[in-house]
């Protein structure tokens, strides 16, 4: 059976509602989650919060296109160079 599928604020937000009185485990049955994927979770959006995800993948994305722009940019440099020659 497939589970429930959360998005990145909604993880980083039950990650957030957990406080010192709470276990682990009474969390994991309030949302509906294992343990395991409390766990695995919480490695990979622990120190998040809600608006910096969302701007951090913003940035991650606005830097990939720019690398792929500067790619091109050093083929195409180094085409006409190599056409010039000739």
């Amino acid at each position: 059976m497939k589970g429930a599928r959360y998005s990145e604020e909604q993880i980083i937000s039950i990650l957030a509602q957990r406080e010192p009185g709470l276990t682990t485990a009474d969390l994991c049955r309030q949302h509906g989650i294992t343990e395991q994927t409390y766990h695995r979770w919480k490695a990979k959006y622990g120190g998040r919060e809600n608006g910096k995800s969302k701007k951090l993948e913003q940035l991650e994305d606005e830097n990939q296109k720019l690398k792929h722009v500067v790619a091109e940019l050093i083929v195409d440099n180094w085409a006409w160079n190599v056409l010039s020659r000739n």
